[in-house]
């Protein structure tokens, strides 16, 4: 790992250095958000993250209008704080094309998460694995762009030394992050083939 103390950094690649580091793990951060979207099967109350209900002329997050409960591992109860939202929600539960048929009983609307066929399993896996080919290119982007900039510094004036250095600590950066990824994506395809 980066250790500044280890050699004299130049105050101009110490600050790529983080800020290659914090986009990375924006990076991690919005592939874990993408990767919860992609349903494995199992009910999550964050299934309905994407819908947004028509709250007094307002597009609001079901999430800010109602409770949302797994009681089992097949089904979703939504639980409006207000009686009259029941039709907007479950109407914006079909409106948002998740694949769910809400059933709606008067005080609650429930959800029974379909089991996933093999065939769609895979789909689902293929789109995982597109997501981190995603992510990815989002890393090495990242990477390239911190070289451009201390090649830039380098005919500015900073030591080659220093930036050879600099240039091996952000590959290192970036292989921690490809890995990160992978692990990710590992643990998302285990979930979505485990019946």
């Amino acid at each position: 790992m980066y250790n500044t103390n280890s050699w004299a950094m130049n105050e101009d690649l110490d600050f790529l250095f983080e800020e290659a580091k914090e986009k990375m793990e924006n990076t991690i951060g919005h592939l874990d958000r993408e990767l919860v979207k992609i349903r494995a099967g199992k009910a999550n109350p964050q299934m309905l993250d994407s819908v947004k209900v028509d709250y007094y002329g307002t597009m609001t997050k079901l999430s800010q209008v109602a409770n949302i409960n797994t009681p089992d591992p097949k089904s979703i109860v939504v639980q409006p704080w207000e009686k009259n939202m029941l039709a907007p929600i479950e109407k914006a539960i079909m409106a948002a094309n998740l694949g769910f048929n809400p059933q709606n009983d008067g005080t609650i609307i429930r959800i029974v998460v379909p089991v996933l066929t093999e065939e769609r399993r895979r789909d689902l896996v293929k789109k995982v694995k597109g997501e981190g080919e995603t992510s990815k290119v989002g890393i090495r982007n990242i990477r390239r762009d911190v070289l451009d900039s201390s090649k830039k510094l380098e005919k500015e004036g900073v030591p080659e030394d220093l930036v050879r250095r600099f240039e091996t600590q952000i590959q290192d950066l970036t292989n921690k992050y490809i890995a990160k990824i992978d692990s990710l994506l590992e643990v998302k395809e285990k979930d979505i083939m485990t019946v």
